[in-house]
């Protein structure tokens, strides 16, 4: 009889405690390396969701291409196979255009261009017109540096690169530097370019320092040529199947958090721009500061061709250039 009391009374305030909510398991995919500050910032965010929503999403993050290439991530947020990605602003522009403009070369002035783009209208209207188009939800932007080229000889102008395989992302828009510069444009999958550097099958590729050091291109690269011809950026996309079932507060708190971890990969990315030059000269490597302006100006007159990737107005585009 006391068990059957005891059997009672467990079930009354189990009752009276509600259901448990069911826990749910997202996957945030990427293919950068453990070391650098947006899988580290990725983590932090991972935990911090799960504790805001007292464990009821465990995200689980997939780093270095563990869960594929970018274009195979985009293609596994539109099938439900990952939930979270970071993704190159080149690679969602594949599937919604405009939103690529600023990953052409030479298209932002520097960093304090880069800060005026993402607090900008134009930014929000790209990002609504993507998360239209497709379904998923951009939540933010991070810095993704300046890219340079490395390369196995010295390069001081455009003309120096004619002819040079270099290893551009697997993205469209990058063929518009290539192109600007006469190289032969070679996209390779960013897990392969060490090897493909090694072994010969590219005379170099294209890269934020920070990038540089975490793949350790430096290792297979005798120079570091300061073109910084893109300012690059990323987004943090949400897959529509996961952020639709998400409660409005829920959404906030996801956006809130992955922006805070975007500002903050921003910051330690930008930091470590200012002192990399330094660290690759420790190394032994050549670091030529080449004719920038002369880069520039031969990259300027394909800013809207569409043959090399641009799919933006000229109206966006004037709206970005006045941007300050």
């Amino acid at each position: 009889m006391r068990r059957l009391t005891l059997t009672g009374a467990i079930i009354v305030a189990s009752a009276m405690a509600g259901p448990v909510s069911a826990q749910t398991k997202l996957k945030w995919a990427h293919v950068y390396e453990v070391t650098e500050p947006y899988h580290t910032e990725a983590l932090w965010a991972a935990s911090e969701i799960k504790k805001r929503t007292n464990g009821k999403y465990d995200i689980e993050v997939f780093p270095a291409s563990r869960l594929g290439n970018e274009n195979q991530l985009n293609e596994g947020l539109g099938l439900g196979a990952v939930d979270i990605v970071y993704v190159g602003i080149n690679f969602v522009a594949a599937t919604y255009k405009p939103l690529g403009i600023t990953g052409a070369p030479f298209m932002l002035r520097d960093f304090d261009h880069w800060k005026a783009y993402r607090a900008s209208k134009l930014f929000a209207e790209l990002v609504k017109g993507y998360d239209d188009k497709t379904r998923h939800k951009i939540v933010a932007l991070t810095y993704y540096g300046q890219r340079h080229v490395s390369a196995n000889k010295r390069i001081s102008k455009p003309e120096d690169m004619k002819g040079m395989s270099l290893r551009v992302p697997p993205a469209p828009l990058f063929l518009m530097f290539t192109k600007s510069v006469g190289a032969s444009a070679t996209p390779i999958a960013f897990s392969d370019v060490y090897n493909a550097l090694q072994q010969g099958l590219v005379d170099g590729q294209e890269n934020p320092l920070p990038t540089i050091m975490a793949k350790k291109f430096y290792e297979v690269q005798r120079h570091i040529v300061l073109t910084g011809h893109i300012t690059e950026s990323m987004v943090t996309v949400v897959g529509g199947h996961v952020w639709n079932k998400l409660t409005p507060d829920e959404q906030k708190l996801f956006a809130d958090t992955l922006k805070e971890a975007a500002a903050k990969a921003t910051e330690a990315i930008e930091a470590s721009e200012r002192v990399l030059a330094g660290e690759f000269k420790k190394l032994g490597m050549s670091v030529v500061e080449p004719d920038r302006e002369a880069f520039r100006k031969a990259a300027i007159p394909l800013h809207n061709d569409a043959s090399v990737g641009a799919g933006w107005t000229r109206a966006q585009y004037d709206e970005l250039q006045a941007l300050k």
